[in-house]
């Protein structure tokens, strides 16, 4: 479809045929009637679906885990780290068989599909019986047979767990560079409207979570977990057919008939190591790299050589040898993020937990329920995302004349920096909780609410917005920017891939901080009866951690060379 001849999109028909890129019939398109906020109209509704049935799961799973599953906090949190950085890592093989094989626009079609059936599979589990205790019910009073039905739930419910893992793995980055794909970046108009786009998307993300936190985390809590677990299945259906409504107005990019961009870049590398006794000064002139980007990764040049003049298939040229440079070049921006991707993963897990022991009282007999304690984080990003768009950027745009404002960088670095102000508001926070719990006799007590109004919490939760908007959104459209173009689902892939490793490194430091504190039939730091535990202690050890890590990130970014020479 969208990988027919690049001459014929490339023939100018109309003066407003846009560049390298074709319809779903594989014809030239015009900007004046493809593209655009148009189609993206249509991927942001799909985001906004499929944010709303990842996080109907994932904002509440601690619960579902600790209640009709039984397992211990710590266990849990464990578990849902475990998961999220899966889910978080799996859009990596994702978007390598939408860049190599599929394409963007297939590989959110199969994605859904899979979402559609992980998610009908994850009710089926939830109507079966509930594995507390023999003869427990479960949310929706089903009574436990045998233990048989208890380790087909489980299993069941893990493998419809991870499923839908893997079908957000193929579902999450191609939504995001398909959506980025619509704007020319070639059209100055549609380059700054790209930008914006990248805020929109993550408004309208923060509107599905919001939807989830407020709705349907009140029914799993109050009503029926099957219904809770249906309801996303649903939402997904649709959203796959608002998806293919849009078909006609989509812009596909064309894959030319050169070699794949994986065997060119790893032709280099593999180059560089074969030639790497070869004397620097045998590189042709004509191959030389601009001087800025040749100080960086010099060893990589080494792939423009060719001792053996019967091999000039193998010789790189110097696009190549910069195109691999480019990728190399995203790797300690990538790692110095890694911290910041750590505290990310708390607010779904420990914060939870903590707002769970609070008084969450909103009228006589109605309580909020503690995974929705998250919204706070929705409703700060929703509140600073058009102040950001459409006063701060063109505020600063004005100062810097740059047309995002700020770098990419800065706008990360910005990010991390309010979330180490966000954990050491928690730990502050925290210490008060323990502090009221302890004056009011509650040690002891784990199922007394402790008197202390939730309210408590929405600093930290909108500090996490806030750092949302700034850090997230920055790193998304940064390192689809900085990936060569014809990896872009790769880039987005990456990014996610922060937010994974991120998730499976909380999960290890509070493995062994577990097993470090919870020695000799002690209280750990993560006790099950959270008065006895030490949360705060855990708030400024990442509040130092995040600390260290932005000093780290700056570091990074003093030497990285923007590719194609952008800004934004």
């Amino acid at each position: 479809m969208y990988n027919s001849n690049l001459a014929a999109a490339e023939t100018p028909l109309l003066d407003d045929t846009v560049h390298a890129c074709l319809d779903f019939k594989g014809r030239p398109v015009r900007r004046s009637n493809s593209g655009g906020w148009r189609s993206a109209s249509f991927i942001i509704l799909v985001e906004v679906a499929e944010r709303f049935a990842y996080f109907g799961i994932s904002t509440n799973l601690i619960s579902y885990l600790t209640g009709p599953l039984s397992q211990s906090t710590a266990t849990a949190a464990a578990q849902v780290n475990a998961w999220s950085g899966a889910a978080a890592l799996l859009p990596l093989l994702g978007a390598f068989i939408a860049d190599s094989f599929l394409g963007r626009y297939r590989t959110i079609i199969v994605a859904s599909l899979v979402y559609v059936l992980g998610l009908g599979l994850l009710t089926l589990s939830a109507t079966l019986p509930s594995v507390t205790t023999s003869g427990a019910h479960n949310a929706d009073n089903v009574t436990l047979n045998t233990s048989s039905e208890l380790q087909f739930q489980v299993i069941l419910f893990f493998f419809s767990l991870y499923l839908v893992a893997f079908a957000q793995g193929g579902h999450k980055p191609c939504v995001l560079a398909f959506g980025a794909d619509q704007f020319d970046a070639q059209d100055p108009e549609e380059c700054q409207a790209k930008g914006s786009f990248f805020n929109w998307l993550y408004f309208g993300t923060a509107a599905g979570i919001l939807v989830t936190l407020l709705v349907l985390n009140y029914i799993q809590d109050n009503l029926s977990w099957v219904l809770g677990f249906a309801i996303p299945g649903i939402v997904m259906a649709f959203s796959l057919l608002a998806f293919l409504l849009g078909t006609t107005t989509y812009r596909f990019s064309v894959k030319g008939d050169e070699v794949s961009p994986f065997a060119r870049i790893g032709r280099v590398f593999v180059l560089a190591v074969s030639n790497r006794k070869t004397a620097s000064s045998a590189i042709a002139k004509e191959e030389a790299l601009p001087t800025e980007s040749s100080k960086q990764f010099g060893f990589l040049e080494n792939a423009l050589l060719d001792p053996d003049d019967t091999m000039e298939q193998g010789k790189c040229v110097a696009s190549e040898v910069e195109e691999a440079k480019a990728v190399l070049r995203l790797a300690p921006i990538w790692a110095a993020s890694l911290i910041y991707a750590v505290v990310f993963a708390q607010s779904s897990t420990l914060f939870t937990k903590q707002g769970a022991t609070m008084d969450r009282t909103i009228t006589a007999g109605l309580k909020i329920p503690a995974a929705s304690l998250q919204c706070f984080i929705s409703f700060a990003i929703m509140l600073f995302i058009p102040i950001y768009d459409r006063i701060f950027v063109p505020f600063t745009r004005a100062v810097t004349g740059k047309p995002g404002g700020i770098t990419m960088l800065q706008r990360i670095g910005t990010g991390i920096a309010l979330s180490v102000i966000a954990m050491v508001i928690a730990a502050l926070v925290e210490m008060k909780r323990l502090r009221t719990a302890r004056e009011h006799g509650l040690i002891d007590q784990p199922n007394v609410t402790v008197p202390m109004r939730v309210w408590w919490l929405i600093p930290q939760y909108s500090l996490y917005g806030l750092s949302d908007v700034f850090a997230i959104v920055g790193l998304q459209e940064f390192f689809y920017d900085q990936m060569p173009d014809e990896l872009r689902s790769i880039g987005v892939a990456v990014y996610l891939s922060i937010i994974g490793v991120g998730s499976f490194l909380s999960c290890f430091l509070i493995s062994v901080i577990e097993k470090a504190t919870g020695g000799d039939g002690g209280d750990s730091w993560f006790a099950d009866n959270l008065n006895k535990a030490h949360l705060d202690y855990f708030y400024w050890l990442l509040a130092a951690l995040s600390a260290v890590g932005w000093v780290l990130y700056i570091f990074s970014t003093k030497s990285y060379i923007y590719a194609r020479g952008a800004t934004l």
